[in-house]
């Protein structure tokens, strides 16, 4: 697969980033060398090897929910906030 000049401005217009022209150069050889390097996996014999989905084994440890007392009330906590609104901490918009 090659990296078109191209498909790297338009992968930079969609990420909102600026490149240099110098830049766009470089970031093209080094996708090309990564999709070079990780294309060697299409080399690899998969047959009779199962799929795996963990590499070690992990499982979920499940327990029911409590409500524990706390300490603090909660006109305490929000006086550590920098901001509060109708008895909540207020937070900038993330969008």
């Amino acid at each position: 697969m090659e990296i078109k000049r191209e498909d790297i401005v338009h992968l930079a217009d969609l990420s909102d980033f600026s490149l240099e022209n110098d830049e766009i150069e470089s970031l093209g050889k080094d996708l090309q060398g990564i999709i070079t390097y990780i294309s060697q996996l299409d080399e690899l014999n998969t047959e009779n090897i199962e799929p795996t989905y963990q590499v070690f084994e992990m499982e979920n440890i499940w327990r029911e929910d409590e409500i524990l007392p706390q300490d603090a009330t909660r006109e305490q906590l929000l006086a550590l906030t920098k901001e509060e609104k109708d008895n909540q901490i207020k937070v900038p918009k993330v969008l």
